[in-house]
Order: structure tokens, then C-alpha cells, then sequence
């Protein structure tokens, strides 16, 4: 009887779970089906674009800028007149947005995603912003009916020709199980990282850490140059050491070490020092803005050498180019003395 009674048990726990896969299937191939929106078509998102058509998705899309626009349509893309009219025709939306007044606008303008979205829709914003921006466009599209997941990205603009980009995902399980098939067309890995606003939430924390660690390294080849130390010799040294980290051996700030980044080909390429700057800003305003607040001491600190960098007119070129400020400030100082 007891075997009896285990055996139907884990019959009944086998049906919930394939009652349960197939709901969220079927959930996702409703929200998948017909043509995919994607507004935001800037160095990330055309690209972005381009890599779910030759998927064999239909896109339907819409930037201001008429370039970016174009960039698309002539791969396949229908335009759209609108962010509403985007959403009139696609059950699922992406965006690809440069600033949270962009975001806000995009989504609840007059003539925004919202204003036209039905119930069921998917929206995959895949911006950078603050997890407190992501909850409260996810709240008003609740209200509509709709779904909306967070999904900033890493991999920069190689990423995304390459379709090697790294979505870190904030939603509900079926919110995320719905977004990952289209994700997994435009990067090599998929993570969820939690509920809404969890994605953002790893990606400043990413990028917080990597502002920093990118600033140690900078300022460690520049007291190596200082000293008189060859320069590989210190990256070797470095990492097989305690202080390897990504931004020392892939991607080294310092030019003649390493080939195929931008220090390199004159911090060209990359991740212009302005977005880091972005980044740092809002992480610094995400701390601020959690319970209890959270001092950032040393992104503080790397972000006033961004900005300062910028300020002297470098914020196009790569963040790397941090160590070539560094040493140049501190040769200039030397020249006045």
C-alpha cells in the first residue's frame, strides 16, 4: 500500500511538471509568434536587429535617427512610424535606449509601447538604467496587461555583431522562459538573475567593479613607466599574480602589450569612457537610493578620474585610455614645475 501510495505520488509530481512546462511552452510560443519589435537602433541595437533576422525573425522597427533606422530595413526590417505603432503589430518588443528619459519616453509616451500594447505582450528591455526604473515601466505595464523583463547586456559592441553577448535577466520564470529563445539569437548566455530590476542590478555591479579594477591596472602600468619597468614584463607579472584580473589580462589598458584592444589602435573601439561614466553614475545613484543608503567610496573615486578624463576631452575614446590620461596629467604637472 505504502509503495502504492509512493508511486502515485511521484506520477501526480511528474504530470504537475510537464502540465507546468508545457503552460510556459505554450506561453512562450503565443508571446514568440508573428513579428518582433525593436526600438533603440544605435552601435548596439542595429546590430542587435540584424542578428534576429538572419535568425529568420521578422522585425519590425523604429529609431529617430533615420541612418540607424535604415542600417535595418535594408537587412529585411519593416520600419515602424512609431514606438506605438511598433507595438500595435508585435506581440514582443525589444529596446535598445541610451538614457532613462529615453526609456520613459519610449515606453510611456503619448505615443509609446504602452499606449498600444495588448494583453499578453513582452517587452525585453535590454537599456542600462537603475532597478528602480526597470520596476516602474514593469508596473505600468502590469497595468496593460503586459509583461516587461530587464536585460542589460556585456560583450559591447563585438558582442553584438558577433552574437556573443552576455543578458543578464530580471522577470518572472515565464517572463524570462519567454525572452530567453530570442535573447539566445542575439548572445552566447542567458542568465536570470531574479525578479524585475535583478538584471540591472548585475550589470552595475559588473560594471562598477570593472570601472575600478580597470583604474587600479591603469595606475599600476603608470608607476611601472615611472620606474623604468618594461611594461610586458609587469602584465606577465601581473597575470600570473594576486592581481590578475579581466581588465589586466584581456584587455590591458597599456599600449604595446597586447594586440587586438584599443590600447592597441588608440583607445579607439570599445566602451567609450562617457558610458562608463554612465554606468558609475547610476550605480552611485542606486546606492544612494537603497535602504539603508550604501557609500560607494572607491567608485566615487574612479568616477571623478572618468569624468575628469572626459572633461579634458577623451570621453569618446575606450575607458582604457584612463592610464594614458594618467600619465600625461602627471607628465604635463611635471613640465610646469
Amino acid at each position: 500500500g505504502a509503495c502504492n501510495l509512493l508511486a502515485m505520488m511521484q506520477t501526480l509530481r511528474l504530470g504537475q511538471r510537464a502540465a507546468s512546462v508545457a503552460y510556459w511552452r505554450g506561453f512562450a510560443a503565443a508571446a514568440g509568434d508573428g513579428p518582433v519589435g525593436f526600438v533603440g537602433l544605435g552601435n548596439m541595437g542595429a546590430p542587435m536587429a540584424r542578428n534576429l533576422l538572419k535568425a529568420g525573425h521578422q522585425v519590425i522597427a523604429f529609431d529617430l535617427n533615420e541612418a540607424s533606422l535604415g542600417s535595418v530595413t535594408s537587412a529585411g526590417a519593416k520600419a515602424g512610424a512609431s514606438p506605438a505603432a511598433v507595438a500595435a503589430e508585435a506581440r514582443t518588443v525589444i529596446t535598445m535606449l541610451p538614457s532613462i528619459p529615453a526609456i520613459r519616453a519610449v515606453y510611456l509616451g503619448d505615443q509609446g509601447l504602452l499606449s498600444a500594447s495588448g494583453e499578453g505582450a513582452l517587452f525585453i528591455d535590454c537599456s542600462t538604467c537603475e532597478p528602480s526604473v526597470c520596476k516602474e515601466v514593469a508596473e505600468a505595464a502590469s497595468a496593460k496587461g503586459a509583461s516587461l523583463v530587464d536585460a542589460p547586456v556585456s560583450g559591447g559592441t563585438i558582442g553584438a555583431e558577433q552574437a556573443t553577448l552576455t543578458f543578464m535577466v530580471g522577470g518572472s520564470e515565464g517572463s524570462y522562459r519567454t525572452a530567453e529563445g530570442l535573447l539566445n539569437h542575439m548572445g552566447k548566455k542567458v542568465v536570470h538573475c531574479g525578479d524585475v530590476g535583478m538584471g540591472t542590478a548585475a550589470k552595475l555591479c559588473n560594471n562598477l567593479v570593472l570601472g575600478i579594477s580597470m583604474a587600479a591596472v591603469c595606475e599600476g602600468h603608470a608607476l611601472a613607466e615611472r620606474l623604468g619597468l618594461d611594461q610586458k614584463k609587469l602584465a606577465d607579472i601581473l597575470n600570473t599574480s594576486s592581481g590578475r584580473c579581466w581588465s589586466s589580462d584581456t584587455y590591458n589598458p597599456c599600449p604595446g602589450v597586447m594586440e587586438g584592444v584599443p590600447s592597441a589602435r588608440g583607445y579607439t573601439g570599445g566602451f567609450a569612457t562617457d558610458l562608463m561614466i554612465k554606468d558609475l553614475g547610476l550605480a552611485s545613484s542606486a546606492a544612494l537610493s537603497a535602504k539603508p543608503k550604501l557609500g560607494l567610496p572607491m567608485g566615487g573615486l574612479a568616477l571623478q578620474l572618468y569624468s575628469l578624463m572626459s572633461a579634458h576631452g577623451s570621453g569618446h575614446k575606450d575607458f582604457s585610455a584612463l592610464y594614458q590620461f594618467v600619465v600625461e596629467a602627471e607628465r604635463s604637472a611635471a613640465g610646469k614645475q
